[in-house]
This record gives structure tokens, C-alpha cells and sequence, in this order.
């Protein structure tokens, strides 16, 4: 499994803009200190094993989080403020008006266009949205919450207050991941 470097792209420039360029140029020395993948250039179409991502946002949490792993939610917050906002890359996914083919289209399509493994579905109960995320080869607990804090975000942009929940775990030992986010309006 491999994660788009723009992800990784993402993680520099909030990391740069709130903590500055030195802290992040000695985050990296060291990164790369410690597995010299991350010493080649990372652009956004990049293909970043799955195992080095997770260590590079291992690491990212330990240096600037102080070992607070509930980070990874924020971080997949940002994520999705980075490219779904304004000008980010894909902020043509914003465009769809109602809230149904957005939880059951739109939002499938943020997980591919990140991740070349898994399967999420959507699915729209009144003002509750399920997303459910199956053929993960990996189980790791932050690894998901980082993808709930992504689509919760991107619900956000949309224009809904949300609730989120984490049901299901494959890090738990369920079969699937599933999350489930209360909407009202904003």
C-alpha cells in the first residue's frame, strides 16, 4: 500500500507555517538520519509505502506533538483543509451541492485519491453519514483516526457541523473500519 506524497507535502508546509522552517529542516536531518527514504525529493504524486508514512507521522507527532497521538485526527483535519479549500489541489471535489452524492460519491473519491489500497464506501441514514473502509492490509489505530479527521473536515467544508465516531477498528480486531459522523447544519 502507498500513500501520495502530497500528504507529506501537507504535513510541511502546516509544520513550516506554524513552527517555522528550522524546526522542520531539524526534523528532517534527523528523519533522514533514521531511514533515508526521506532524503530523496517528495512530490505530491510520490508513492510513499504505507510503513514509511506512518513512521514519518510517527515521528512528526513525537518531535512537534509531545507523543499526543489523538495529533493524527488533527493532522488528517489539516489535511483536508490543505486540499480542499480554497486553492488546494482538490477542491473541485467540493463542488457536488447536496450532502447524499457527497457521503456516497464524493467522499469515497478522497480516499483514492490518496491511498492506491482499500475501499471505502459511503452511505447517507438521515443525518447520519457511515463510511466504512475495507482491504486495509495494515492495522494501525492512528492511521484511522486520521482518516476520520479527514472526512471529518471535509464534511465541514461542505457546510455540516459534525460528530465523529470511530464504530469499527481493523487495529481493534474488527473486520473493516467504520466511522460515523452526526450532521447538522452549520
Amino acid at each position: 500500500m502507498n500513500v501520495k506524497g502530497i500528504i507529506f507535502n501537507t504535513g510541511k508546509s502546516t509544520i513550516i507555517s506554524v513552527f517555522g522552517e528550522a524546526p522542520w529542516n531539524a526534523f528532517m536531518t534527523k528523519l533522514v538520519s533514521k531511514d533515508k527514504f526521506f532524503g530523496n525529493i517528495i512530490m505530491s504524486i510520490t508513492p510513499i509505502p504505507i510503513e514509511k508514512f506512518i513512521f514519518f507521522l510517527d515521528e512528526l507527532v513525537r518531535e512537534f506533538f509531545n507523543n499526543d497521538y489523538m495529533q493524527y485526527v488533527t493532522f488528517g483535519k489539516v489535511a483536508a483543509q490543505f486540499a480542499l479549500s480554497g486553492e488546494g489541489l482538490y477542491k473541485s471535489y467540493m463542488l457536488t451541492k447536496d450532502i447524499k452524492p457527497f457521503v456516497e460519491s464524493v467522499m469515497p473519491k478522497f480516499y483514492a485519491t490518496y491511498f492506491d489500497e482499500g475501499v471505502v464506501t459511503g452511505s447517507l441514514e438521515g443525518n447520519m453519514a457511515h463510511i466504512t473502509i475495507t482491504g486495509l492490509p495494515i492495522k494501525h489505530n492512528y492511521f484511522e483516526f486520521l482518516i476520520m479527521g479527514y472526512f471529518q473536515k471535509a464534511l465541514k467544508i461542505f457546510g455540516k457541523k459534525v460528530s465523529a465516531k470511530r464504530v469499527r477498528s481493523l487495529a481493534a480486531g474488527d473486520n473493516d473500519v467504520h466511522f460515523t459522523y452526526e450532521l447538522k447544519d452549520a
